[in-house]
């Protein structure tokens, strides 16, 4: 079937969206299929330009609905000056066929069923296994060879940077330049270091972060306190958990996230206003489920993942309820929070799944694709010396350390990291 299109037009803008039907499982091209949605931002005038994919961070979020009156995204005028910005809702997410329970179910996907909720936790296990990267990148070039594209460029944000090294290992020959932020992962089958490295920076943020704000520490204390006597709730009445409180703490991991935790934390834990601060601040929900159901998979290059969070946590986070986790996947989380509660067992089994290796380390070394890549010094979820590993394996790749910026920097810096990235990318200056 043809991609559908549509064209329209915001201030500075004209927009193209576009919809195609791609596999469910792209090794079966005859099986079910999926609606993948991309929009094209062009600039008026700028038609002719090559395209940049935006890659965007989660996994389990769609991309970002774009403005130039207010920029959003932040980068988005700069990038348009030399490209066209495809701005891809990856499979689940948005206006692609999103993961949800009671969303209706792709043709034949799983037989006698019409939703996930009317599924077996086996049968929603097999069906959510093809959300991963690899299939991403299958997608992305379904969308490319619809826009008649030989080839195109990345910006690859977090878990859009985990995406981009896939396509690298598999489609290098189609990619012209390659932009990291905060995203290049280890490889090969080493979760288990990931996360032990991961807790061990949120341990140094939380001191970090308690040295800074005098009083935090008691405070944060008190509502441990509060969530063991199951005292602390949010506007709706639910109860939140001392492991689901530590979550907060991925706050830490952005600009601008320490101010935001030691606003939230001087609020009076009774009133709306904290309990309303406290939901927002929550990083896993039920709005986008991917983000927490297959969260540790994203990670897996190669094995299971086990709960790899929970396994790895230390021993004296366990004993203090002050030190805070960053992007860490509780599975109580899916006990008490009754809109993950449904995924509870088919995470279970997920997280059991062998999942298969994403990157070809002799592929990467072969790739002849000029690129960039934002290593941020501390980073509170992608390791730098992990980062650096791989980037070292990219012959053409030009890492840029900076303690400048945190995880968010793209966005955070307006076009500052994106134009530091191009100019890199293209020899037009120095790390």
């Amino acid at each position: 079937m043809p991609p559908e299109t549509a064209s329209w037009t915001l201030p500075g803008l004209v927009l193209t969206d576009l919809t195609l039907e791609v596999p469910l499982d792209h090794d079966r091209p005859e099986g079910p299929r999926l609606s993948v949605f991309a929009r094209v931002a062009a600039a008026e005038g700028g038609a002719d330009r090559p395209y940049l994919v935006y890659l965007q961070g989660g996994p389990g979020f769609e991309a970002p609905r774009p403005a130039l009156e207010s920029p959003s995204p932040s980068w988005l005028p700069r990038a348009l000056e030399d490209f066209q910005v495809v701005l891809l809702d990856q499979r689940g997410t948005g206006r692609s066929t999103p993961v949800g329970l009671d969303v209706v179910l792709p043709a034949g996907a799983i037989p006698g069923a019409a939703t996930l909720r009317e599924a077996a936790p086996e049968d929603q296990a097999a069906y959510l296994a093809h959300f991963r990267a690899d299939a991403i990148v299958r997608d992305a070039e379904a969308v490319r060879a619809a826009l008649g594209a030989r080839s195109w460029s990345l910006l690859g944000q977090s878990f859009g940077g985990f995406t981009t090294l896939r396509y690298l290992s598999e489609h290098a020959d189609r990619l012209d330049l390659t932009l990291f932020t905060g995203g290049l992962p280890v490889i090969g089958p080493r979760l288990d270091e990931v996360y032990t490295t991961t807790w061990e920076g949120m341990v140094r943020r939380s001191e970090e972060f308690y040295a800074r704000f005098d009083g935090d520490r008691d405070r944060m204390r008190r509502l441990a306190d509060l969530a063991r006597a199951g005292e602390l709730v949010l506007q709706d009445g639910q109860a939140v958990s001392p492991d689901r409180l530590r979550t907060v703490g991925h706050l830490l991991g952005a600009s601008g996230g320490a101010e935001r935790l030691h606003y939230l934390l001087e609020l009076d834990p009774v009133s709306p206003a904290f309990r309303q601060a406290l939901a927002d601040a929550l990083p896993f929900g039920g709005a986008n489920p991917i983000y927490t159901v297959l969260h540790e998979s994203c990670w897996a290059d190669g094995q299971a993942t086990r709960w790899a969070a929970d396994r790895t946590m230390p021993e004296q986070v366990r004993a203090d309820p002050t030190l805070l986790a960053g992007e860490h996947v509780h599975r109580s989380l899916l006990d008490e929070d009754p809109q993950l509660a449904p995924w509870k067992e088919v995470a279970d089994i997920l997280a059991e799944h062998e999942w298969p290796a994403l990157y070809d380390s002799e592929a990467l070394r072969a790739a002849q694709v000029p690129g960039a890549a934002a290593v941020y010094f501390a980073d509170a979820y992608v390791p730098a010396q992990y980062s650096l590993e791989t980037a070292a394996l990219l012959p053409k790749l030009r890492p840029w350390v900076t303690s400048e910026y945190e995880h968010n920097g793209l966005r955070a810096s307006g076009d500052g990291v994106f134009t530091h990235l191009l100019d890199l990318a293209r020899g037009r200056r120095t790390a």
